[in-house]
């Protein structure tokens, strides 16, 4: 609440990570838009904050934005009157491709990045959501997107040494107690329409357009057809019985490694890339039990 009764503008913020969600949470929320626009929640696009925050936050240099200055970058994005919540998506929050890999791990920048986030609108409360996937397909997804090739990205780095781990907890001692959501990318199928309420803060009784986007793009029409079926013959199911009727429909219409991912990287092996996902299975096991961190569990 602020000094007037007034409660505080939610400032959303989820950085990703790249080679994660694309921009499916983004269109989502934007088919969900007339209603979360009813509710005071406003989806702001990457064309609409990206120049705008960089630059915001070069001049700030760590320091917190005047009044003012949230003044002018507020009406710069928004297009409605005083919103309660402003949500933003785009691994961009987090800086450009080759900044997510260093001798200090995986996103070492995101204490930094997320604090000077926070800074650029002081009078907020601002929230963190973030996905996470295994290293081994992430620097797959990121060598693609880094012009200058795997050897460029690493930096020198042990794979070996970038733990999420370690990333998450930058970021949960940046945020000083404000709001941050963890997941994981290989659960996303399952947890899709309960993140995307959670990130638009929209209650399980309102309708959500683009719920079964993942499991739409695994199944393909025959399989949503089933699904549909399946899901419509049944009144007031739970989210575990959602679940439940999803994860049987996956593994009966899905080949066994239709989820697998052919890593080929440079000088790897299939001994390191196993260690490597023992390690993140670790790392996961420990996040989702972190003081500070709300994990979404499938």
């Amino acid at each position: 609440m602020t000094n007037d009764g007034t409660a505080r503008m939610q400032m959303v913020f989820h950085l990703g990570v790249h080679g994660t969600d694309g921009d499916r949470l983004l269109k989502t929320l934007l088919n969900n838009r007339d209603w979360l626009l009813r509710n005071e929640t406003e989806i702001v696009s990457p064309a609409r904050h990206r120049g705008l925050l960089e630059e915001a936050m070069m001049a700030l240099n760590g320091a917190a934005a005047t009044p003012e200055m949230q003044q002018i970058m507020l009406d710069a994005m928004l297009e409605t009157e005083a919103p309660q919540r402003v949500v933003m998506s785009s691994p961009t929050l987090l800086g450009t491709p080759a900044r997510a890999v260093s001798r200090e791990g995986l996103y070492p920048q995101i204490g930094s990045r997320s604090a000077a986030l926070a800074g650029l609108f002081a009078d907020a409360h601002a929230e963190f959501f973030v996905a996470i996937r295994n290293p081994a397909v992430l620097l797959s997804k990121l060598t693609h997107l880094n012009n200058g090739g795997y050897a460029a990205m690493m930096q020198g780095a042990d794979p070996r040494n970038l733990r999420w781990r370690d990333t998450i907890q930058r970021l949960v001692r940046s945020a000083q107690g404000r709001r941050v959501v963890i997941w994981c990318h290989e659960d996303v199928p399952l947890i899709w329409p309960e993140l995307v309420r959670l990130i638009g803060d929209i209650p399980p009784e309102a309708p959500l357009s683009g719920a079964l986007l993942y499991m739409q793009e695994l199944l393909g029409e025959a399989g949503m057809a089933r699904l549909n079926a399946e899901l419509g013959g049944r009144d007031q199911l739970s989210i575990a019985q959602r679940r439940e009727i999803q994860t049987a429909i996956l593994q009966d219409q899905l080949p066994p490694d239709a989820a697998d991912e052919e890593i080929n990287l440079p000088g790897w092996t299939q001994d390191l890339v196993d260690q490597i996902t023992r390690d993140y299975h670790a790392d996961v096991a420990e996040i989702a039990v972190l003081p500070g961190v709300e994990f979404v569990l499938p």
